[in-house]
């Protein structure tokens, strides 16, 4: 998967750290843009302020952003990844939020694979690490993320494993998170891996290069990716959506802090709150799924909620 920091500023940039560092616009401190006119501007949160806060979410239509200053922490070489299974959907949001919210955890996330079946994962960053328990879960022939985590599900128990963190930060990269058991159905089995895990995963410019426009269309009416962003209070109803109106799984959950601050997204009152990524990816499973009206009702609860 490429991404770009432009694209993280200018679009939505959100990670497993997220709930403590907000999205990727907050830990910016300046921009460099070139505007229409061709003038070079830098702003700040106090120099041309209305346009620093301006430029997230502007996809690109203030102007050419050519230069972003960060704040970064320092990094260490494993995270130590604890995975939890959670079954019932109100303790599934009750622990989830739990997690959000304790600071000592570097990262949070969360796989839903049925509305009452989760696994939550909480990580910190270490350079120590237990031999026996280090998963290098980036190279080829490993299975892909999503169905390693189901089977701490599936066996219904708890785990704990030290992941290089290069690793980590591509855990869902191999399989364009689930996305890809569409493309290659048979790409996680052991043989596949083995033999051609080294090739995957394909360009997504590739992808989209190489399909005809009948399979576009296709995608279109009949595949759904799709990242809503709401207010943690409001998870169990928004799942609850999710599972009746488009009923795809599994469903990636990314908590977030989202500062009260000015530009165009921001929580309804004056207080930080803390909010949830709702990543949908795959094909509906629901009769007679319609994409635009589907997707505009998604999208009216999604803005019911103020998300």
């Amino acid at each position: 998967m490429c991404v770009s920091a432009g694209g993280l500023i200018m679009g939505t940039g959100i990670e497993s750290s997220s709930h403590k560092y907000g999205l990727f616009q907050h830990i910016c401190t300046a921009y460099e843009l070139v505007l229409a006119d061709g003038s070079f501007v830098r702003c700040t949160p106090s120099e041309n302020s209305d346009l620093f806060y301006a430029v997230p979410w502007s996809c690109g239509t203030l102007g050419f952003l050519v230069a972003a200053e960060i704040r970064i922490v320092p990094a260490k070489k494993y995270v130590k990844l604890r995975f939890e299974p959670v079954q019932g959907l109100e303790a599934i949001c009750e622990k989830f939020k739990h997690e959000s919210q304790q600071q000592e955890n570097h990262f949070v996330e969360g796989l839903l694979y049925s509305l009452d079946e989760a696994v939550i994962m909480t990580g910190v960053m270490t350079d120590q690490v237990e031999p026996s328990k280090l998963n290098s879960i980036g190279n080829y022939y490993k299975p892909w993320f999503f169905k390693h985590v189901e089977n701490y599900l599936k066996t219904n128990r708890e785990g704990l494993e030290y992941i290089p963190l290069r690793h980590y930060y591509h855990r869902h990269t191999r399989s364009i998170f689930w996305e890809l058991q569409d493309i290659i159905p048979f790409g996680n089995n052991p043989i596949f891996r083995y033999l051609f895990g080294w090739m995957v995963p394909p360009k997504i410019s590739l992808l989209k290069l190489t399909q005809g426009e009948t399979l576009r269309k296709l995608y279109e009416q009949h595949h759904v990716v799709q990242d809503m962003l709401v207010p943690m209070k409001c998870l169990e109803r928004a799942l609850h959506t999710f599972h009746n109106d488009i009923h795809v799984y599994p469903i990636w959950l990314c908590p977030f802090i989202l500062p009260s601050q000015p530009g165009l997204v921001h929580p309804k009152g004056d207080e930080t709150e803390l909010y949830v990524d709702i990543g949908a990816y795959g094909e509906p499973r629901v009769k007679h799924f319609e994409a635009r009206s589907c997707m505009r009702q998604l999208e009216k609860f999604v803005r019911s909620v103020h998300g």
